[in-house]
């Protein structure tokens, strides 16, 4: 018993004299650590007589309370000392200037959504928005698309896995099937814009297998060809800002036009430089028609009464055109250094008639 007074005494002493926590805390491993003094003692006990292991086992375990409790409160007291000492040294200069915020940025994508929504808008049109997982009647079969089409390949499409009854459906491939919808639930006259995420499996320099789309649909009784020229005209040359930019249609095939087109706009490569506008060359940017009327009957449409006009465009080439942008993979790469280049304020808010200047 006069060795554990003499261990108790010096346990305690030690732990006063503690300077820090790690020297505390080497002290409280050489106490009460799996080889300390104290553990050491305790695993004893089956050493000493049965008549004195009582008395024994109460003397050890008051030890290590009380070393325990000594630990905890000096530990108290340097976490305390050490804080003070680095609140000393870590001392704050209020004269320096204060860090930089960083202004958030529109990405290039909502920008140009806005501005083509802005454009259109004014002209009559108004959103409307639909699922982005379709059935195979909306996404294919009411627009048109023969079963043999290679749009309905695995190698085209992202398939869900069969449900309940069989069907798979679909990542929609464009936007069209919010003109069906809208079609189905609603009577003529349309005037729509649908922009939104369409899924197709392809990646490149050029491709994504997500990117956004904007669609246009307008269909009334005395709706021609002339309207769907002066709408993408006069659209194109708002959204590029030049105002006597040359537009031509070209002759084209999709399922549910009928018939068909693909735009082009004037441009200009020489000296290596790529330029919006006149010059002797041609660039495609979008694909429209005159709607199939075999779509409309789908819809429950009558097409010997209404007939219309739909239009489809790629809003990451759009962007990529108009604010020169190489690749379109970087709008997916979470890049805040290209987005600082490429984004814009939320001051630049999209005009009516001509989107952004930059």
């Amino acid at each position: 018993m006069d060795d554990l007074e003499a261990l108790r005494l010096k346990l305690n002493e030690a732990v006063q004299e503690a300077q820090d926590s790690d020297a505390l805390e080497a002290i409280r491993v050489d106490a009460l650590g799996k080889k300390g003094q104290i553990t050491t003692l305790m695993r004893g006990l089956s050493n000493i007589a049965p008549e004195d292991r009582k008395a024994s086992g109460q003397a050890f375990n008051a030890l290590k309370s009380e070393i325990t409790k000594a630990i905890e409160i000096r530990q108290t007291t340097l976490a305390d000392i050490e804080l003070d000492a680095r609140l000393a040294a870590d001392r704050i200069d209020v004269t320096l200037p204060s860090r930089p915020e960083c202004d958030g940025c529109i990405h290039p994508i909502s920008q140009t959504i806005d501005e083509v929504v802005a454009i259109l808008g004014e002209m009559g049109l108004s959103v409307e928005a639909g699922p982005d997982i379709e059935d195979d009647w909306h996404n294919f079969t009411a627009l048109n698309i023969p079963s043999d089409h290679p749009a309905r390949q695995e190698h085209d499409t992202f398939y869900l896995p069969s449900g309940p009854n069989g069907e798979r459906k679909v990542l929609r491939t464009h936007t069209s099937p919010v003109q069906i919808r809208t079609m189905q639930n609603g009577n003529p006259p349309f005037r729509v814009i649908a922009p939104g995420r369409t899924y197709r499996c392809d990646y490149d320099a050029t491709h994504s297998p997500m990117f956004h789309q904007i669609e246009g649909l307008v269909v009334d009784e005395n709706t021609h060809m002339g309207h769907l020229k002066g709408c993408l005209i006069e659209f194109c040359r708002a959204f590029f800002r030049v105002d006597d930019l040359p537009v031509r249609f070209r002759p084209s095939y999709f399922p549910f036009t009928e018939p068909s087109a693909e735009v082009d706009i004037g441009c200009t490569r020489e000296g290596g430089a790529f330029k919006i506008g006149h010059g002797d060359d041609w660039l495609e940017i979008l694909g429209c028609g005159m709607v199939n009327p075999n779509v409309l009957k789908n819809c429950g449409i009558n097409p010997d009464k209404y007939q219309g006009f739909a239009f489809g465009m790629g809003v990451e080439r759009l962007a990529m055109l108009k604010y020169g942008i190489p690749d379109l993979r970087t709008f997916y790469e979470s890049d805040l250094r290209w987005l600082r280049h490429f984004g814009f304020s939320a001051l630049d808010v999209p005009s009516m008639v001509g989107g952004i200047n930059r």
